[in-house]
């Protein structure tokens, strides 16, 4: 058993990455994940794409909210590499979320557009201040809503480390 030294960002992300230097060739851990993935009794479920390892919760233990692992393996030397891990939603959350934060962006921008037009023509400017107003509460909102979904995916998140690190070791 050796050492592992984990790096980690900081709490703030909705997406945690961490970095962990490994005593191993990149092909043994691939090997590994390889034989774990075709095991019946495994409680994760994955791929292996060209050197990127994807592991998610079962379908029977998914919910909207469940994470995924993304690994990286990347290969210092023959015996040594080092694996960046990048916790995420499901890519269709991920997708759905992107796509939101995009309207709202470019609607702020659109209504800004706006009340300058409003306020060099001298027209009632209402709508263009309170959409201004509401669009930055809504991303906030939406922040916190990806906190939410982060911390009812934690014991998730925490399984799937918990089974990264048992294979790695």
């Amino acid at each position: 058993m050796s050492l592992i030294v984990e790096k980690r960002n900081s709490e703030v992300f909705l997406r945690p990455r961490f970095t962990i230097d490994l005593e191993n060739s990149k092909e043994l851990i691939l090997k590994r994940f390889s034989d774990e993935f075709k095991k019946e009794q495994t409680t994760y479920k994955g791929s292996i794409v060209d050197g990127h390892i994807f592991i998610r919760v079962s379908k029977k233990d998914e919910h909207f909210w469940s994470p995924q692992l993304h690994l990286e393996i990347i290969e210092k030397t023959n015996k040594s590499s080092l694996l960046k891990g990048l916790f995420g939603p499901k890519p269709q959350v991920w997708t759905l979320f992107m796509f939101v934060h995009f309207v709202i962006g470019i609607s702020f921008l659109g209504f800004g557009v706006m009340l300058y037009s409003k306020l060099s023509l001298n027209e009632p400017i209402v709508l263009p201040v309170i959409m201004m107003v509401f669009l930055p509460l809504f991303w906030t909102l939406l922040y916190f809503l990806g906190k939410i979904g982060k911390s009812t995916g934690k014991q998730q998140m925490e399984g799937l480390h918990d089974f990264m690190i048992q294979v790695i070791d």
